[in-house]
């Protein structure tokens, strides 16, 4: 990349951002590994870099949904869009309160905003037609059969530990809150959106919207926001320091750049699984495609050297 002065990079942190593993996922955990990758962020503030943050929230919709179901005898249950908007506003929280904290000392600490935003996806997509994506806790076979029933919930089996609620994974269309995002960015605030993708809203014949039981893909959203703010940069944070092929193999290979037309015959190869790395590549591609100048892949603790041209993955024109 060029001089880090004003260059504008949205970075997408991934669920392995706030939480390591199955015994590591309290709020507290959360928030200490929350503080962790927020200091490798305001490493890139310190060098100059305009930084929007979008994150994932899957494990925490989930907990909601949880919570939810076990209090469904005397409370009601909360939508999914409304999980959403709950993730939102507590993951943006936990990265202020972080952001905040790193940088003590400063002579004028960067003000972090968090955007609680929703994103327009097609009433059309086929994607409501075939609900894929799991969430929510695993359920005995008797259970979602009851559910299918009463509710009208799309269940599936999953991988033989059980049951679970699938709903829809549309594409994002539009970005709602796009110009208020714009607007904190070009009067240099840090700015938290599309958390979780966004909130899906179907925009309705008479111009209101009207909230989806649905998850939209955040690196996707992630993508999109990129090119609706004219970032320099997509950076997306995971599991991995780099990209490989054939992942887990004897043969695996790590890439250290690849361009758009490698990464489309990567993807029809079948190198990325879905769910983990595929969404990841196609968001990069559908960026640099669209004009965008580098995306990026890495993980949390090798954010600076990645930019830097030191690690991580990139993909080109």
């Amino acid at each position: 990349m060029a001089s880090p002065e004003k260059q504008l990079i949205v970075l997408a942190i991934g669920g392995n951002a706030l939480i390591v593993d199955a015994k590591h996922k309290s709020v507290p955990d959360q928030y200490a590994r929350c503080l962790e990758t927020c200091r490798h962020i305001v490493g890139l503030l310190e060098q100059g870099y305009r930084i929007a943050i979008t994150h994932g929230n899957g494990p925490q919709v989930g907990y909601i949904l949880r919570r939810s179901e076990l209090a469904s005898h005397e409370l009601h249950i909360v939508p999914l869009d409304s999980c959403g908007a709950d993730t939102q506003g507590a993951i943006g929280y936990q990265i202020q309160k972080a952001m905040y904290s790193c940088m003590q000392g400063w002579e004028r600490r960067i003000p972090v905003a968090t955007v609680v935003t929703q994103v327009r996806v097609d009433a059309d997509d086929p994607a409501f037609q075939n609900p894929s994506k799991p969430i929510g806790s695993f359920l005995d076979e008797e259970t979602a059969a009851a559910r299918r029933e009463q509710d009208g919930w799309h269940v599936v089996e999953d991988a033989g530990r059980g049951f679970r609620r699938v709903v829809p994974s549309p594409r994002p269309c539009e970005i709602i809150e796009i110009e208020a995002i714009r607007r904190l960015l070009d009067d240099d605030f840090v700015v938290v959106a599309v958390g979780g993708g966004g909130i899906p809203v179907i925009q309705e014949a008479d111009g209101s919207l009207t909230g989806a039981e649905a998850v939209i893909d955040k690196d996707l959203a992630s993508s999109l926001l990129a090119r609706d703010v004219g970032a320099d940069m997509l950076l997306i944070s995971t599991a991995v320091e780099k990209v490989c092929l054939n992942f887990g193999k004897p043969n695996q290979q790590t890439l250290d750049e690849m361009t758009v037309a490698e990464a489309k015959r990567y993807l029809q190869e079948g190198h990325f699984a879905p769910g983990s790395m595929r969404p990841k590549i196609e968001a990069a591609v559908e960026f640099v495609a669209a004009g965008g100048k580098t995306a990026l892949i890495t993980d949390p603790p090798n954010l600076i050297r990645a930019v830097a041209g030191q690690t991580g993955t990139r993909i080109v024109p």
